[in-house]
């Protein structure tokens, strides 16, 4: 029997509220920039010509995303969860049936709008044909400090900040969040994975695919997305 190629596909969860944004509604649909933050993340994936498809996860009552999401260029899935892990474990049973085993999925943050084509096929090429999988990463280069009544200084070396997109096979993904149990713990894909005992690959990232956390990183992120 011919095996099918795998094909990429991008799962953006976008269900959380970002509270620490303190804004009138859900961060990812605050603007950055002439669109909102959103669709900034989703025009890379669709800019992408490795990207087969996007999905965008949101919950049920969503009332901005119908606006944002341009038709035809992504599948919206209304079952987002009351955590990151919960939204993109719904998104990937919601798809079971349409994605095959060795299909590679790409989660990436709503709330990273300086990712690009380019980044996503650097992360595609250097995981290749991984037998775990990988994300976009970046190696510490800061002194760090590890706080408390007795504040110390924490060697760097091999210590890296996860960013998005994690890209993972389909099983794989959907067998590593199906163990996991405690939503606090996994804060992200690749933990799930790890989890399993498995060792995800790290592939140097981009300061612009920074994560929009606080009011003051829209201008941050404005600047990358300005800047060639």
């Amino acid at each position: 029997m011919k095996q099918i190629a795998p094909r990429y596909v991008a799962l953006i969860p976008a269900a959380g509220v970002g509270a620490r944004m303190a804004s009138s509604s859900p961060k990812q649909y605050l603007p950055i920039g002439a669109k909102p933050m959103l669709r900034h993340t989703l025009d890379a994936f669709v800019s992408s010509p490795l990207i087969a498809h996007t999905y965008v996860v949101v919950s049920a009552h969503d009332e901005y995303i119908d606006a944002i999401v341009p038709s035809g260029a992504a599948t919206v899935l209304r079952c987002g969860g009351a955590s990151r892990m919960e939204s993109v474990r719904n998104a990937l049973r919601a798809l079971e049936g349409e994605l095959h085993e060795h299909d590679w999925v790409l989660v990436h943050d709503a709330a990273r709008p300086g990712l690009n084509a380019a980044l996503i096929g650097k992360l595609i090429d250097a995981v290749g044909n991984d037998p775990v999988g990988g994300l976009l990463a970046l190696p510490v280069v800061d002194t760090v400090k590890r706080g408390g009544d007795h504040v110390s200084t924490v060697a760097r070396g091999g210590l890296w900040l996860a960013q998005t997109p994690q890209m993972f096979r389909y099983k794989l993904l959907c067998d590593a969040l199906a163990a996991a149990t405690d939503a606090s713990v996994i804060t992200d894909d690749a933990s799930a994975v790890e989890a399993l005992g498995l060792s995800p690959k790290l592939v140097e990232g981009h300061p612009r695919n920074l994560k929009v956390t606080l009011p003051a990183d829209i201008r941050i992120a404005e600047m990358y997305l300005a800047a060639p």
